[in-house]
């Protein structure tokens, strides 16, 4: 299962503590107290794992480690151990202190979020004319704390939408790498699935009922992941006995969740085609074509149509 929203509390490494010391050595008197190392850092790095927010479902606090303190011989004591934590590439980050958002579009990104406290100054440091033998010294600074709100939204090229049982997740298996979950009742896919197509990233959004914009089935929680694709395939099934309701139904609730999705690049394609008359798909063309520029019927078990399909997806401009 894919988790797509969790919450997260981060504290970077507190600096170390300065340190008072004298050299011992006759004739070489005087301070020798290091300064602190610096508190760890922590890093938001981006994965293609989809599955990279599970691991935060039970832990919720991430602690990078403290720097050392200082030491004897003026020298400075070891920095804390950096902490990086792995988000998927898709990821909307937001500081719940600051307000501030930012996201992790491409694998590889790494990004600052805590940064470690300063260490403090030994009493090296504080030496001078007047003050030969100085017993000050600073403790390290606190690392940076911040609670963070990540949510997951797929960055995928189309997006595949329609009713419950419309036959998305077959047409995935069927053109993609994909491996997912098939069987002829609604709601079989509890979570997007991803497929890749001549370089294209195909995303299976879970079907969406009437009212999924205010969170009726599965709701709005997929509805977002629809966002950030490209262009929009829209998929009907040819046994429903009213077409055009279907279609609706799906871009109400697009429509009703953002408006943005309903500007799309829209495809429709009519599903299950060898499981009803010539006729019937006939009259599902004609009356689709008048509400979309390109609509074409397919059927997993139809090798011709899933080529067409094939190359309808390949040459489209996203």
């Amino acid at each position: 299962m894919i988790t797509d929203e969790v919450k997260i509390v981060v504290r970077a490494g507190k600096g170390g503590d300065g340190v008072v010391a004298f050299d011992k050595i006759k004739m070489s008197l005087g301070p020798t107290g290091g300064k602190g190392g610096e508190g760890g850092n922590i890093y938001f790095e981006s994965v293609r794992d989809l599955t990279a927010l599970n691991k935060y479902k039970q832990r919720k606090e991430y602690y990078a480690g403290p720097g050392r303190n200082g030491k004897a011989d003026r020298s400075t004591g070891h920095n804390g151990r950096d902490l990086s934590l792995t988000l998927p590439i898709g990821s909307v980050i937001k500081n719940l202190k600051s307000g501030t958002e930012f996201e992790l579009t491409s694998p590889g990104e790494k990004i600052l979020v805590a940064k470690g406290g300063l260490g403090g100054r030994g009493n090296f440091f504080f030496r001078s004319a007047k003050n030969t033998s100085p017993e000050e010294y600073e403790e390290g600074e606190p690392g940076e704390e911040f609670e963070f709100f990540i949510e997951l939204r797929l960055i995928a090229d189309i997006g595949f939408v329609g009713l419950p049982n419309a036959g998305k997740s077959s047409l995935l298996n069927e053109i993609t790498n994909a491996n997912v979950k098939v069987a002829n009742y609604a709601f079989t896919t509890l979570e997007p699935n991803l497929g890749v197509l001549n370089d294209l990233v195909i995303a299976d959004i879970p079907g969406l009922i009437e009212g999924a914009s205010k969170g009726k089935g599965l709701g709005i929680k997929f509805l977002k992941h629809i966002q950030r694709t490209k262009i929009l395939v829209h998929c009907i099934s040819l046994e429903s006995d009213d077409l055009m309701r279907d279609y609706k139904t799906v871009r109400k609730e697009l429509d009703d969740y953002s408006k943005e999705l309903t500007k799309k690049k829209e495809i429709i394609f009519l599903t299950k085609s060898d499981l009803v008359s010539k006729e019937k798909i006939a009259d599902g063309l004609a009356l689709m074509k008048k509400i979309a520029s390109e609509a074409y019927a397919v059927s997993i078990h139809d090798w011709d149509s899933l080529q067409n399909l094939i190359k309808v997806l390949s040459d489209t401009q996203v």
